[in-house]
C-alpha cells in the first residue's frame, strides 16, 4: 500500500470512528471529543518520545510516576515542550483500562487539568491554558448517566487508539496533523454555514498562503487576524522551510472553541509553543500584537459582512488602523475594517492576501472612500475572482484582495479565475486542484494581460473612468461562450424547410380533395 493509499485509508477509518461512536449526539457538537482525543494521543506520544530521546530500550509509559528521575527532568521538559505528562497520565495507559474504569470521565478531567497546570509559571502558560476546555468529559451531551458518559468516552479513546500512524519518528507528526485537518474539514463541510466560519478549504488556503509569501526568501513572521482553526497559517508553513519563518505564527480568533482548535492544530503540526502566539478576542475592537507588528506575510479569511460597532465608537476614527482612510467601514459590513487593520499590520516589504465578499469592490459610500484610499496610495496589487461554491456554507464566488506596500508600478492587476479552467466540480462543492493554484500563481507572478483572464489597469483609469470600482468583471471581459450562428445559412435552411412544408401541405390538400370527391 502506498503512502497516499495509507493516508486515504486513515482518513476513511477516522471518519468512520467519528460517526460510529457519536451515537445520537450531533456531529458538530461531538467533534470536540474526537478532535480532543486525537490531540491527547498526539501530545502523549510526542512527550514520551521526547523523554525517551530515541532510546528504544526505554519506555517512558512503563515507569512509575514517583520515579526519582522525573523530578530532575520535569522543569527542563516543561521549558522545552511547554507541558509535562506523568507516565500514568499518558494516552496509552488511560486507554488500556478505559472499558473497565468506572471513573474514566473524572480521571480524564483530572489529567487534562494536570497537564494544563504543569505550565503555570512558565513561558508556555498562556499557550497551554484552557486547551482542553471543550473536551468536557462530564457533559450531558455524552450521556445522562456516568456509565453512559464513560462508555462513549471509552469508545472514542479506543477508536483513536486503533488508528495506525506508523512510526512516530518517520511520519507520525505529518499524519497526525493531516488527520486533524481532515476531521476539521469534514466537520466544516457537514456543518453548513457555521463550518465555513472557521475553516478555509485546503486548496484555497494554498493559494492564499502562496500569494502572501510570494517572492520572499524569508519572512519575519506570519499573521492571521481572523485565524479560525489556523489552516491558513499552517498552509504557509507547508510552503516555506521552517528556518525562513524567523519568529513564527501569530493569530487572533474571537470564538473560544475555534481558538482552542487553532492552538491544538499548531501542536499537531509540530509547531512548538514558542513558535506560535494565538490570542483570543475581537480583532477590530480589541486587537492584539500591536507591539509585534509589522508582519511580512498576512493571510486572512475574515467573516463576510458581519456587523461591528463602527461609528458608534467615536474613538475608532482616531485609531491608527482606520484614521488614514478618514472613514470607518459601515456598521453593517465590517469587511473593510478587517482590510484596513491588515494593511496597518503589514510591513513595507510584505504582502497580505485576504478573502473578500465581492460587494465591497463596487458598493458606494464609505466603502468607495476606503477603496479610493487604497488605490490612491498604491496598496492594491491584485484582485482575483474565484469560482462559486468553493467554500463551506456559501455558494458565493468570493474574491481575493492582495495588498502590498512595495509595488514597483502604479497598476492594479485583475484576474478572473472563476471559469471552468480554474476549478472542477465535485458532489457538494467546487474545488481547486494544485494545477489550478499553480496557474493562478503564474498569472499573478507574470502580471501579463491574458484575454478574458487577466488585465493590469493604471490606477488613474480606475479612479477617473470607473470611480474606484475594483470588480474584476469591470476590467476583464468575459469570454463569449454563445454559439456563433451564420444568419445567411440559417435563412437558407428556413426557406428550404418552409418550401418542404408548403409542398407537403399541397399533397395533403390533394389527398383530402380526392377523398371528398369519391365520397360524393
Amino acid at each position: 500500500m502506498t503512502s497516499i493509499q495509507q493516508n486515504e485509508e486513515l482518513k476513511r477509518r477516522i471518519w468512520q470512528i467519528a460517526n460510529d461512536v457519536r451515537g445520537t449526539v450531533d456531529g458538530w457538537d461531538f467533534k470536540q471529543y474526537v478532535l480532543g482525543a486525537l490531540f491527547y494521543r498526539f501530545i502523549s506520544e510526542n512527550f514520551a518520545r521526547y523523554i525517551e530521546g530515541g532510546d528504544d530500550s526505554f519506555r517512558y509509559a512503563e515507569i512509575a510516576d514517583d520515579n526519582e528521575d522525573l523530578a530532575a527532568i520535569k522543569e527542563d521538559a516543561i521549558k522545552t515542550k511547554g507541558y509535562f505528562i506523568y507516565p500514568s497520565q499518558l494516552f496509552v495507559n488511560v486507554v488500556k483500562n478505559a472499558n473497565d474504569n468506572e471513573n474514566l470521565n473524572t480521571d480524564l478531567k483530572a489529567i487534562f487539568t494536570a497537564i494544563e497546570s504543569s505550565a503555570m509559571g512558565y513561558d508556555s502558560e498562556e499557550d497551554i491554558k484552557g486547551l482542553f476546555d471543550d473536551f468536557d468529559t462530564t457533559s450531558n451531551r455524552l450521556g445522562k448517566t456516568v456509565k453512559d458518559k464513560n462508555s462513549r468516552l471509552a469508545s472514542v479513546l479506543k477508536g483513536v487508539n486503533e488508528l495506525d500512524f506508523g512510526h512516530f519518528e518517520d511520519s507520525e507528526i505529518d499524519l497526525f496533523g493531516d488527520a486533524y485537518e481532515f476531521l476539521i474539514g469534514k466537520y466544516a463541510a457537514n456543518a453548513g454555514k457555521s463550518g465555513g466560519e472557521f475553516f478555509t478549504p485546503q486548496h484555497v488556503s494554498k493559494l492564499i498562503a502562496q500569494l502572501a509569501i510570494h517572492g520572499q526568501a524569508s519572512v519575519n513572521k506570519i499573521y492571521d487576524p481572523a485565524a479560525g482553526s489556523g489552516s491558513l497559517l499552517l498552509q504557509a508553513k507547508k510552503h516555506m522551510d521552517d528556518h525562513l519563518i524567523e519568529e513564527g505564527f501569530f493569530g487572533q480568533e474571537v470564538n473560544h472553541t475555534t481558538y482552542n482548535l487553532a492552538r491544538m492544530n499548531m501542536f499537531l503540526h509540530d509547531v512548538n509553543y514558542d513558535k506560535f502566539n494565538m490570542q483570543l478576542g475581537n480583532t477590530l475592537t480589541d486587537p492584539h500584537f500591536r507591539d509585534d507588528k509589522p508582519f511580512d506575510a498576512i493571510v486572512s479569511n475574515p467573516p463576510y459582512s458581519v456587523k461591528w460597532i463602527g461609528s458608534d465608537d467615536p474613538t475608532l476614527i482616531n485609531d491608527d488602523r482606520f484614521a488614514p482612510a478618514s472613514v470607518l467601514a459601515p456598521k453593517s459590513k465590517a469587511d473593510f475594517a478587517f482590510v484596513l487593520h491588515t494593511l496597518n499590520y503589514l510591513s513595507s516589504k510584505g504582502r497580505a492576501a485576504i478573502v473578500c465578499f465581492p460587494g465591497i469592490f463596487y458598493r458606494g459610500g464609505a466603502e468607495q472612500k476606503i477603496r479610493q484610499y487604497l488605490v490612491d496610495n498604491n496598496f492594491v496589487e491584485t484582485v482575483i475572482s474565484l469560482a462559486p461554491n468553493l467554500f463551506y456554507g456559501t455558494t458565493i464566488a468570493v474574491n481575493i484582495l492582495v495588498l502590498s506596500k512595495h509595488k514597483t508600478d502604479t497598476k492594479v492587476q485583475f484576474i478572473d479565475a472563476s471559469g471552468e479552467d480554474f476549478f472542477k466540480k465535485e458532489t457538494n462543492n467546487n474545488v481547486m486542484t494544485d494545477d489550478h493554484v499553480e496557474e493562478i500563481m503564474k498569472l499573478f507572478d507574470r502580471k501579463e494581460d491574458v484575454e478574458h483572464v487577466a488585465k493590469s489597469v493604471r490606477m488613474e483609469a480606475i479612479a477617473e473612468e470607473n470611480d474606484y470600482n475594483l470588480s474584476v468583471s469591470t476590467y476583464v471581459e468575459a469570454k463569449d461562450t454563445r454559439e456563433v450562428v451564420n444568419i445567411t445559412e440559417l435563412n437558407q435552411e428556413i426557406e428550404a424547410t418552409v418550401s418542404k412544408i408548403d409542398g407537403l401541405r399541397k399533397d395533403i390538400d390533394a389527398i383530402v380533395a380526392e377523398i371528398e370527391g369519391s365520397e360524393a
